[in-house]
């Protein structure tokens, strides 16, 4: 089976290098073409929250976690990760407004 899913893989990535298909036919057959989710430190998280004009307590609704999480990951004593690391990607990317 892991043959066959090489095969479309390949043959989604042929089409969409001449034009057949777009970027989001070809993630649905090939999860490398996927954006990948960066690691963001505590400086970027804080960068991130800061640059929106939200305190920790707003940003953390946003982004449906507690405060104490965004606090914990502003200050390096964890990270996030998961959904909640996707969820910061795309505020990041595309802003808070595509979440709001």
């Amino acid at each position: 089976m892991n043959k066959v899913k090489e095969t479309i893989s390949e043959m989604a990535n042929d089409l969409y290098a001449v034009g057949a298909i777009d970027k989001t036919t070809l993630r649905k057959f090939d999860v490398k073409s996927l954006t990948p989710v960066p690691n963001y430190t505590a400086k970027q998280i804080s960068s991130i929250r800061n640059k929106l004009g939200f305190s920790q307590a707003v940003f953390a609704a946003y982004l449906n976690v507690s405060d104490r999480a965004v606090k914990k990951w502003e200050q390096g004593d964890s990270k996030p990760s998961g959904a909640t690391l996707k969820l910061l990607s795309i505020v990041d990317r595309k802003g808070i407004e595509i979440i709001a």
